[in-house]
């Protein structure tokens, strides 16, 4: 076994100013990083530099430098980006230059599949709101509905929510799209994946058409296709980091292993490698439980996370997660979608990936910033097609087959 380890256009829809409103005042750290003419060159205003210089960027990612102009332009955009890539300011900057903070409405939605996203995102555009002065709310399932009406009582200019629990205000008449100017779908594939299509087509025709969109995703099918034909206005596409070049930095390791013994192999790489931090994947949110209650069964301190635990509990195995009380997180792709866990240490594929783009993405939540990490893969003798199929795409060059003990003393 290896030791190796410039401003948005204005999109007025003739809305009548109401009272301005009493805002947080703005604060920048000491520690903020020093502005960067970089974003100065790409249109961001001397509030917008104050603010991300605040989140300690220096330098803009590739999806900002591309995405950045256009929007500050007005106009819609596609961009094909993943989780990690900074595409939360990139479509946050354009979109605090395009609220009125003394409109007292609803001016712009983001639309996330999970929970989890929907607060970090929710947290970057609340920051960007400290200095832009606008409120922002978080609108996700298994949150307090009356916190929810409260907010909207006192007045919101930016809502970030899943799109069931958003509809269910909708419906409820709580929340009012008559003013929004600005729409982003961000993670679209997983949204799509998980069942929100006819949500978020709900979402958009309650919008004005006279607003602009932009859609993140980190791939390209059909069904989102269509989304882009009904509901954008000659979006441009961008496209940067091709998934392939999430995986730099990854230490690649296969382990061919009966599928009965994967529990045993896994425990091996916790009692003899002592990985770590660990995020470990399965298909199904029944097989998560189930490898979890294993695991717990066998003394390894793990936890699952996936679509059925409340808010709370959700909150609680993040917390343990990030804060290193917890080693392994047991996770399905969509609830893993959106996490934001800057030092995993190692990816376990305790089942084959799906294809190619899927074992992509799962072992590139490792090894983020510039920093090492590691994935193992465990190959059952039902899942040998399958993963000659991602060997032929992705290639075999940077991975190492090992072989892993699941008997020992």
């Amino acid at each position: 076994m290896p030791a190796r380890r410039r401003r948005s256009r204005s999109r007025g829809h003739g809305h009548a100013a109401g009272e301005p409103q009493t805002l947080s005042t703005t604060y920048v750290p000491e520690a903020a990083a020093p502005i960067s003419e970089a974003f100065r060159d790409l249109g961001v205003d001397e509030t917008g530099l104050r603010a991300i210089a605040a989140l300690g960027y220096v330098e803009p990612t590739p999806i900002q430098t591309a995405t950045l102009p256009i929007m500050f332009d007005g106009e819609d955009v596609v961009g094909l980006a993943q989780t990690g890539t900074g595409k939360t300011i990139a479509f946050g900057l354009p979109l605090a230059c395009a609220i009125d903070p003394e409109v007292n409405a609803v001016q712009a939605v983001v639309l996330v599949p999970t929970r989890e996203l929907a607060k970090q995102v929710k947290d970057v555009i609340e920051h960007l709101g400290q200095f832009y002065g606008f409120r922002t709310l978080g609108l996700i399932g298994g949150g307090r509905v009356q916190s929810d009406l409260v907010a909207l009582e006192r007045g919101v200019h930016v809502i970030v929510g899943t799109p069931g629990r958003v509809i269910d205000h909708i419906k409820r008449g709580t929340v009012n799209f008559k003013a929004i100017r600005f729409a982003v779908l961000d993670e679209a594939d997983q949204m799509l994946d998980i069942g929100f299509a006819r949500d978020i087509e709900y979402i958009l025709r309650s919008v004005p058409k006279d607003r602009q969109t932009a859609l993140f995703s980190a791939t390209m099918p059909e069904s989102i296709g269509r989304i882009v034909y009904r509901y954008m206005r000659n979006a441009k596409r961008i496209a940067v980091d091709p998934e392939q070049k999430t995986a730099e930095g990854v230490e690649q390791f296969y382990c061919e292993v009966p599928e009965r013994e994967k529990i045993l192999a896994l425990r091996y790489l916790y009692e003899q490698h002592h990985l770590g931090r660990s995020l470990i994947f399965r298909r199904t949110k029944i097989g998560v439980d189930r490898l979890t209650e294993a695991l717990q069964a066998n003394g390894v301190p793990a936890q699952a996370i996936h679509g059925d635990l409340r808010q709370g509990q959700r909150d609680r195995v993040m917390g343990d997660f990030r804060s290193g009380a917890l080693e392994f997180l047991v996770a399905t792709n969509v609830a893993a979608r959106g996490l934001d866990i800057p030092d995993i240490d190692h990816v376990i594929n305790y089942d084959v990936p799906q294809n190619a783009e899927e074992y992509i993405h799962r072992i590139g939540r490792t090894a983020r910033a510039g920093k090492k990490g590691s994935s193992y893969t465990f190959v059952s003798e039902w899942e040998l097609d399958d993963w000659d199929r991602i060997l032929d795409e992705v290639g075999d060059e940077n991975l190492e087959k090992v072989q892993l003990p699941t008997r020992w003393d």
